[in-house]
């Protein structure tokens, strides 16, 4: 990795990418530092910390309890993918637009970005009424107050969202995963302060010594799954026929259809985590929170990380919480096997291999291959689904078991590898493109 970006900054294109990166970043962790106008965080520090909301302040890189004016951050971008991509399967206007190619994917993301601002202006009108009736507004809860904290948390988020799509064109990577990236990125060194202090200073040798090796073995574990499980391929054999094009005989090669393990990548992980965060974030506003007795905030108290089994060790008393585990896991399960059949159309392919002359060895063109790509397609991305699971609770257990409060865990680490794997595909691959040109240019 260290190679590549080091031959990737030789080249001037590149370089000028990454440069415009950066400076999309230090733009996004500037902004996660201005406060919003009109909200007192005397009052908001009250019932908002770093460990109440989880993987919500993480996602939004800590600028959520901070109440800064990117509190919202992409999480309202990254709901209207999940509503958009959902509708396309129930509107066959929009799915006929998913199969227009570049033209048809440039209207929903143009569908997609409205829905954004729809769904940022309804959570952060739900903010500031919740506020308001906390007592978080300086001045009270006057229709001026709604106003300038539903423009302020829009408008962050929406400039959030365009920036990921300037990122997108004229840096490196996928521009939302990347500012997703340098928001859990900013919030791990407080975690590991706080690992230190609570398990190696002041601790025995022996024991500061086993906890430090604790704690790199469980992160070096994770880090190796989730580049195993982005990087595992199942490679399909397609044999093309041979055929007489003019005076020539053309065909007869062997190719391969890369199906990677991982088809979804972290998008998920990323739709779980937001889904079930969601809900404990919006009944907050209103003072509604899991630790108390009666019925809604018990159903929170399911959806919160922190009540599932796996972070009480062996507290039965408290298992009926574990469901929102199951519930956590069914949305792996289905985001997995979703995002992979919007992405991948197995009937596109079988047609397009018979159009090519070409098929799978042992297998008959047409309706057949569309029968057996299905089953392998189904067969690895429930593997697929199974190896994020795993990842994404052998931190929560580690924790629990010895009782680190963090907010990184293995979504965070899916996120991280996941997204950094891919950029440096992508990086590799307009390396790749310069050299073929400057072959052409020869």
């Amino acid at each position: 990795m260290i190679k590549t970006l080091r031959n990737a900054l030789k080249v001037k294109d590149i370089r000028t990418r990454l440069i415009y990166t950066l400076i999309c970043l230090i733009i996004v962790r500037l902004g996660t530092l201005l406060p919003a106008p009109a909200i007192s965080r005397d009052v908001t520090d009250q019932f908002f910390n770093a460990e109440t909301l989880g993987i919500f302040n993480i996602l939004t890189g800590g600028s959520f309890s901070r109440m800064s004016i990117f509190a919202l951050s992409i999480s309202p971008y990254i709901s209207a993918s999940i509503i958009v991509q959902l509708l396309t399967i129930a509107i066959p206007k929009l799915e006929e637009m998913q199969k227009e190619g570049e033209d048809g994917r440039r209207r929903i993301n143009e569908i997609t970005r409205y829905v954004t601002v729809v769904l940022a202006v309804i959570e952060s009108g739900a903010m500031a009424i919740g506020f308001g009736s906390q007592g978080a507004l300086e001045g009270g809860l006057t229709f001026t107050n709604v106003i300038v904290i539903i423009a302020s948390f829009t408008a962050g988020s929406t400039f959030l969202m365009w920036l990921g799509e300037r990122i997108t064109d004229k840096g490196v990577g996928n521009g939302i995963s990347i500012i997703l990236l340098i928001n859990i990125v900013s919030t791990m060194p407080g975690d590991f302060i706080n690992l230190f202090n609570n398990f190696i200073l002041n601790k025995p040798v022996g024991k500061a010594i086993v906890a430090a090796l604790v704690i790199i073995v469980v992160i070096l574990v994770t880090v190796v799954l989730v580049v195993l499980l982005q990087e595992a391929v199942r490679k399909i054999p397609v044999q093309y026929a041979k055929k007489i094009q003019g005076r020539r005989m053309v065909g007869g090669q062997t190719s391969h259809i890369p199906l990677k393990v991982n088809t979804a990548g972290v998008i998920p992980v990323i739709f779980a985590n937001s889904l079930m965060s969601f809900p404990i974030v919006i009944a907050s506003f209103f003072g509604v929170y899991p630790e108390r007795a009666y019925f809604w905030p018990k159903v929170l108290k399911v959806l919160d990380s922190r009540s599932w089994l796996v972070f009480k060790g062996m507290d039965w008393g408290e298992i009926k919480y574990s469901i929102g585990l199951l519930i956590y896991i069914a949305l792996l399960v289905f985001f997995a096997y979703f995002y992979t059949s919007v992405t991948f159309n197995p009937i596109e392919v079988a047609n397009n291999i018979k159009k090519q002359g070409g098929f799978i060895p042992g297998i008959r063109p047409g309706k057949p291959t569309t029968e057996y790509l299905s089953k392998v397609l189904n067969y690895i991305v429930l593997v697929g689904a199974i190896g994020l699971i795993i990842i994404s609770i052998i931190p929560m257990f580690f924790a629990g078991a010895f009782g680190a409060s963090v907010s990184f865990g293995g979504t965070s680490i899916i996120i991280i590898v996941g997204v950094i794997i891919e950029t440096m595909n992508q990086i590799e691959s307009k390396m790749l493109v310069r050299h073929y040109k400057g072959f052409l240019n020869d």
